[in-house]
């Protein structure tokens, strides 16, 4: 177990590019601090919540959600995470972070949210 505190650990959402399931550059740091604490403490249980933005069929919004929260997923794995402490889920385009039809509210509704189980 570790007791350096990494602030990275605060941010707990990963934004995505339009109809996109690729980590962006820009999140990989935010992820590896995520897979340092979760290796660090076997323990501590994840759940990582695929969203998506309003355009698309239900059906496909849910799919692309899906990919999402599972490519966070395999990114943390990779960074020697056990799979067991992760679980994805998608709940596609049902809880919008903002509401509205403009391209910046709908680029906030492009996520994977990482939440933390409490033990």
């Amino acid at each position: 177990r570790t007791d350096t505190y990494n602030p990275l650990l605060e941010q707990k959402i990963v934004y995505f590019g339009y109809d996109r399931a690729d980590i962006r550059p820009e999140f990989k740091d935010v992820l590896n601090a995520h897979a340092e604490f979760l290796v660090a403490n076997p323990q501590a249980r994840m759940v990582l919540e695929g969203h998506c933005d309003e355009r698309g069929t239900v059906e496909y919004n849910l799919a692309l959600g899906e990919r999402r929260a599972n490519t966070v997923k395999r990114y943390l794995i990779v960074q020697g995470a056990n799979p067991s402490q992760l679980e994805s889920v998608s709940f596609g385009e049902e809880r919008p972070a903002m509401i509205g039809g403009t391209d910046s509210a709908m680029s906030k509704n492009r996520r994977t949210e990482i939440k933390y189980q409490a033990q």
